[in-house]
């Protein structure tokens, strides 16, 4: 078998978890190392703390897969007696390229919410938020047409106008275009409150819709008008909601059971963790349909709603947005650690490494990063309005 590189790695990754994949905020993918280095020895962990770090290091691994992006929050220094620099010297002298697969997994098929709706019970079918992909847009711009060539290749350059083995594809419409500028505006055509008229181009072409913000931003910036006049209409996908990716899933369980029963069978199965997990609901309530969310999900929470289902399991809720939930008549609500709910992704990422780059040590780093470590209840019964 042939040497894996460091660059070989990432290849299969981003295959398994597409970087288009990845929400907008996003920062997925090579974190630091050498795409050249050889890989022989891999190493998984949902966190790179520091501890992880030297793990990794002591393990004497290649590279280190991780979920949550060492950089995702800004930094202007990585210098070693930072946190953060801290970790990127310890793994670039012990020779270890860093990785990170995050909303991207999340919205893979397999990925992380496929993993969690595994142990939790039932079988994954369509996301919360579908992400198709491929997904299309059909876009029309009116433009003068002595500014239509300028305006095209700068939308091309920017993706627009591919499909299949083609490029630059478009269709145009003449036409008359009309306005009348009001007081304030500053017109590059006509003058303030007098009807301006002339011949314009409607220039058609589709584009993947996550291009969307970046070819509305090189419109707005080479369209000579002050205010362009543009439509953009969503292209059908061909693909099944039960299969396409996105984030979370929904699901059923096999049988009905009482939510007391639910709740304990997501805490037996996740990981353990200091605090282990908490619900809402009656715990007499039968269960079946389920939604589930990696990580922090309650922005999915309104979204749940809609979907019908008896309870939502996720991390990171909050009180007032549960509680406004709630009011709203939501399901029942498992809050679950939110290291414990991703953490499994890591054998599932190492089950896809190790049959698609055999010749390659694959190993899970089992530090617990949940950053709480420690949990109490009262010893004796506390009212729940003190002074009581």
């Amino acid at each position: 078998m042939s040497e894996m590189t460091v660059g070989d790695i990432r290849s299969i990754l981003d295959d398994a978890y597409p970087p288009a994949l990845a929400e907008s905020w996003d920062k997925v993918g090579l974190i630091c190392g050498d795409p050249q280095d050889s890989v022989s020895k891999i190493a998984l962990a949902l966190d790179c703390t520091q501890e992880v770090a030297e793990r990794a290091v002591e393990m004497g691994v290649d590279m280190l897969i991780i979920h949550h992006p060492l950089l995702l929050r800004g930094v202007t220094s990585v210098a070693a007696d930072q946190p953060k620099g801290k970790v990127i010297h310890t793994l670039i002298r012990g020779g270890v390229a860093l990785f990170a697969a995050h909303t991207n997994a999340d919205s893979a098929r397999p990925g992380v919410n496929d993993r969690l709706a595994e142990l939790v019970g039932i079988t994954a079918g369509r996301p919360i938020s579908p992400r198709f992909v491929g997904a299309m847009d059909k876009w029309g711009v009116h433009v003068l047409p002595k500014d239509a060539a300028t305006l095209k290749t700068k939308l091309f350059d920017a993706g627009a106008g591919a499909i299949g083995e083609y490029r630059e594809c478009a269709f145009e419409i003449e036409g008359t275009g009309q306005f009348r500028p009001l007081e304030g505006a500053n017109p590059t055509e006509g003058s303030v409150d007098k009807l301006f008229k002339d011949a314009e181009l409607r220039i058609e072409f589709v584009a993947p819709r996550n291009l969307r913000a970046r070819l509305t931003s090189v419109l707005r910036s080479t369209h000579p008008y002050e205010e362009p006049a543009f439509d953009i209409v969503e292209m059908q996908s061909g693909e099944s909601l039960d299969t396409a990716t996105g984030l979370g899933r929904v699901g059923e369980l096999p049988e009905p059971m009482t939510l007391r029963d639910f709740v304990q069978q997501v805490a037996n199965n996740l990981p353990a963790t200091a605090w282990g997990v908490r619900a809402t609901g009656d715990p007499e309530q039968k269960v079946q349909r389920v939604a589930v969310s990696s990580g922090s999900g309650d922005s999915f929470l309104n979204d749940v709603i809609k979907l019908g289902v008896d309870v939502y399991v996720t991390s990171d809720l909050r009180h007032h947005p549960v509680d406004e939930y709630l009011r709203d008549g939501g399901p029942a609500v498992i809050d679950t650690a939110h290291w414990a709910s991703e953490f499994p992704w890591t054998s599932q990422a190492g089950d896809i490494l190790k049959a698609r780059a055999p010749q390659v040590d694959v190993d899970v780093i089992s530090i617990r990063t949940d950053p709480w470590t420690m949990a109490a209840q009262p010893q004796a019964a506390v009212p729940a309005n003190p002074g009581e």
